[in-house]
């Protein structure tokens, strides 16, 4: 469903130790309404999983997703960039059709989510 490149799997093992997290935290890739095209990502480490939560382990790293944000976020791969222009965790994700310039909001060819202006 939702995979992790090797960088973005240790740039997030480095996350858990630095803010003291055990083994049982994830990190929680999730999307909402908003962006300027539709849609955008969101990360948060996440020390605990609901029940209805989706969880992905990939590069000993757990991938939580909750139910709605899921089917978004299907084939997509989590990066993380470090370059002169900006460094931080990226989705590369097949379902968007069209994103932003900003990297962070994305539409599907189904549309949905109210754009809004870039924020960065």
């Amino acid at each position: 469903m939702l995979t992790m490149t090797e960088k973005a799997a240790v740039k997030a093992k480095e996350l858990f130790e630095e803010k003291g997290l055990k083994e049982d935290a994830g990190l929680r890739v999730f999307v909402a309404g908003g962006g300027c095209s539709g849609y955008q990502y969101g990360m948060a480490l996440a020390k605990e999983v609901d029940d209805d939560d989706l969880v992905i382990e990939h590069g000993g790293i757990r991938i939580i997703v909750d139910p709605e944000s899921a089917p978004l976020l299907e084939g997509a791969e989590i990066d993380y960039v470090d370059d002169l222009m900006k460094a931080g965790f990226t989705i590369n994700n097949p379902n968007a059709v069209k994103s932003c310039a900003c990297g962070t909001s994305f539409q599907t060819a189904e549309g949905g989510g109210e754009a809004k202006a870039c924020s960065h």
